[in-house]
């Protein structure tokens, strides 16, 4: 009987899941370890629970280990121990040091969530919806010390439609990522693939979002605007304020590409929606959120918080 292919699996959010499951499944590998986050306070209660990864692994029966750094002599002692063929990583959340990239047998593979060298770093799905890009996907690549910058190995694409969200394009391109790293890996143990080296000069970068990022900026167009709430749903979520209230802003759509209004002014409220205006042109808001924290469509919102027009966002 052919000897299996050993896998040590690092990731932490549901993005990194479905390639996990899909690799636990297949004969021709084992994972003998999943590397995940240490389990951080969550919720009101501020109680500590696990990372979508670990509570994936545990039902599949895997070994899990939770370093609070990943680049310390016991972390390196534990992964060295295994002799693994491969890593693949998949939004881990740490970075690895040389020496940790050099156990594997074979490759440290990641999966990325951009077509790169576009969008390397930690808000690529965001950034393509942000950016009104037509397209994006998912690309497999030998892991190296700079970040996002090792050799491309393979890639798929997935359109983007306008109304996708990050949670639509997140689950859709982990899906993707699962198909794509049995795909590479069985390619890499067939010899039938060569890593290739990134353009660097075409590489753009993305940061970790903050919270402070889903504020809307009214005096964008409305269809700047609504990729700014598309890219920010689920988190941190499209916020603004009405006067001392705080707005979270889930689906709109593109209204009047005229509008005789000042950005961020309420000018019509009814069942179809809340009529904003923007620097060009209007746009409806059909599911928001106020401070009783449930998600509303605009008519419920309305019965429980009185809009009398023209009011004003915050801008």
């Amino acid at each position: 009987m052919k000897k299996k292919a050993t896998i040590i699996y690092m990731g932490t959010p549901d993005f990194s899941v479905p390639a996990l499951q899909r690799l636990a499944a297949q004969k021709q590998y084992h994972v003998s370890l999943v590397v995940t986050q240490p389990d951080r306070p969550k919720g009101r209660g501020k109680k500590l629970a696990p990372s979508p990864v670990k509570t994936a692994a545990l039902t599949l029966g895997l070994d899990v280990f939770q370093p609070e750094k990943i680049n310390t002599p016991e972390a390196k002692e534990r992964l060295s121990s295994l002799a693994p063929d491969f890593f693949v990583v998949a939004a881990f959340g740490q970075i690895l040091s040389q020496e940790i990239l050099d156990i594997p047998k074979v490759f440290p593979v990641n999966i990325h969530a951009s077509l790169l060298p576009k969008y390397r770093g930690a808000s690529p799905i965001q950034a393509a919806i942000l950016n009104r890009d037509k397209i994006t996907g998912i690309t497999t690549m030998v892991m190296a010390k700079d970040m996002d910058a090792g050799d491309i190995l393979l890639t798929c694409t997935t359109p983007i439609s306008d109304t996708d969200t990050a949670q639509d394009l997140n689950d859709r391109l982990g899906a993707l990522g699962a198909d794509l790293i049995v795909q590479t890996l069985d390619t890499l143990l067939e010899n039938r693939l060569t890593p290739v080296p990134q353009d660097h000069s075409k590489a753009t970068y993305v940061k970790l979002l903050k919270k402070s990022d889903g504020m809307i900026n009214w005096n964008l167009s409305n269809r700047q605007i609504l990729a700014h709430i598309n890219a920010m749903t689920p988190w941190p979520g499209a916020l603004t304020r009405l006067g001392s209230r705080p707005i979270k802003i889930f689906t709109a759509r593109p209204g009047d590409d005229r509008c005789d209004h000042a950005p961020g002014v309420i000018f019509h409220c009814d069942k179809d929606g809340i009529q904003v205006a923007t620097g060009n042109g209007s746009l409806t808001i059909l599911e928001l959120m106020g401070a009783s924290g449930k998600r509303l469509n605009a008519m419920q919102f309305l019965c429980g918080h009185k809009i009398e027009p023209p009011e004003k966002f915050d801008v």
